[in-house]
């Protein structure tokens, strides 16, 4: 269920919304845990670990106390790694997310190698929430680093166009954590989020409507969130590069050339127009985790390996389901072949579920409706159609559990016979 941030104000206060997102995250938070750090080039990626002892086991060192020639670094990687992110000494090279780390490499071979650690990630996302929560209430959250909020009614968010509740927000989060973040404050959802992009790292951008024309319009179409990389193409075929130029067509012209819905879109968003709500609530529409192999594998002669990852894969997911609270009917998978392919299979179920042998026995059935002659470079698996699992009543786990021991074992032997992993 989703409920939105209180109207009832917007006839007497302008409406102020806020987008706030915090500075490179993930790297923030490593150089939280190893302050030496600050001011290199360091790039997140690869492998995830679940607590970082490594170095420290190594060297018998405190972590701030590990001196910067033991970290490992990017000169001569080889792999088939993503980065997640990067500090701003490493993006100063061209480094960003989801480049490759050889690639990264070439541009910054002294740039510090980290594995990712979404599980400190995650526990400092909740942290500067909740603090965010103490101070406005009123926050919609897009995701592990960046929320929605409604300041029109809180104190402070009138101020300055909204400066002051910003900084308030600002201050309290980094005396706190000792994270920084940047925000933007604008008359809707649009605006605001390509304020929070124009002062960063650490910054405050007010936007008023007046303010369109010379803030807004000189940028790239790409800064307009929900214009892609295709849509941006074909703007610029059409000699439209800046928001400015994006406005000055006609609605008509743009319906013509893109569509009803989408040509109508494009227009009210290159004029600073949406009333989209702060949903203050909302529920997952999925879960899912997937991998990117180091090297390409093979589904027969690496049957065992992508047996084992897979098998992790279904355990993942359905611990997310447990972990928050859900249940879901259909279970699907995801390929990418060696030639960046991809393609996706799902099923649905007569009952919930969140069993991890339930999924895998699913997804292994969406397996097998999929060619597997050739090499995998990125396997997943997603669980959709989710229930709170307090309301499903015929929850698939329960009818597992009360099952004779004889019964489940002939469920985990059909889940498992003729699977290729």
């Amino acid at each position: 269920m989703q409920t939105t941030a209180p109207q009832a104000a917007a006839n007497t206060l302008p409406r102020r919304v806020a987008h706030l997102d915090m500075d490179a995250f993930y790297a923030s938070v490593e150089l939280l845990r190893y302050p030496q750090l600050k001011g290199l080039p360091v790039v997140i990626g690869g492998a995830r670990r679940s607590v970082d002892e490594a170095l420290s086991a190594q060297t018998g060192r405190p972590l701030h106390n590990i001196p910067l020639s033991d970290f490992p670094r990017l000169k001569g990687y080889v792999g088939r790694g993503v980065i997640t992110t990067a500090t701003y000494a490493a993006r100063q090279f061209g480094i960003g997310s989801a480049m490759g780390l050889m690639k990264a490499a070439k541009l910054c071979p002294q740039a510090i190698l980290l594995p990712v650690d979404f599980t400190e990630y995650r526990r400092y996302s909740r942290a500067f929430k909740n603090i965010i929560l103490e101070i406005a209430p009123l926050m919609e959250d897009r995701g592990i680093d960046e929320v929605y909020l409604d300041f029109t009614q809180v104190p402070g968010g009138q101020r300055e166009g909204g400066r002051v509740l910003a900084r308030l927000l600002q201050k309290t989060i980094f005396q706190q954590t000792g994270l920084t973040c940047s925000v933007g404050v604008a008359p809707n959802k649009l605006l605001a989020k390509m304020a929070s992009e124009f002062n960063k790292p650490n910054g405050i951008a007010i936007v008023q409507e007046t303010d369109l024309a010379s803030l807004i319009w000189p940028l790239a179409c790409r800064k307009i969130n929900g214009i892609g990389p295709k849509a941006d193409a074909k703007l610029q075929s059409l000699g439209i590069a800046t928001i400015g130029e994006l406005a000055q067509k006609d609605v008509h012209w743009l319906i013509d050339h893109f569509g009803q819905k989408t040509g109508a879109w494009l227009y009210h968003a290159a004029h600073g127009h949406d009333d989209s709500p702060v949903v203050l609530e909302s529920e997952p529409v999925s879960v899912s985790r997937e991998t990117t192999f180091e090297r390409d594998l093979h589904a027969v002669r690496d049957k065992a390996e992508l047996g084992v990852i897979f098998t992790q894969l279904c355990e993942q997911v359905a611990h997310d389901l447990q972990r928050k609270g859900y249940v879901g009917k259909m279970i699907g998978i995801k390929l990418r072949y060696d030639n960046f392919k991809s393609v996706t299979r799902d099923q649905t179920l007569a009952h919930y579920t969140a069993d991890a042998q339930t999924i895998r026995q699913a997804a292994g059935q969406c397996l097998k409706r999929v060619p597997l002659q050739q090499k995998l470079r990125l396997l997943g698996v997603r669980v959709a159609s989710l229930l709170a699992a307090k309301d499903a009543v015929n929850y698939d786990q329960n009818r597992y559990l009360a099952l004779t021991k004889q019964a489940q074992e002939a469920i985990f032997l059909e889940a498992f016979e003729g699977q290729l992993f």
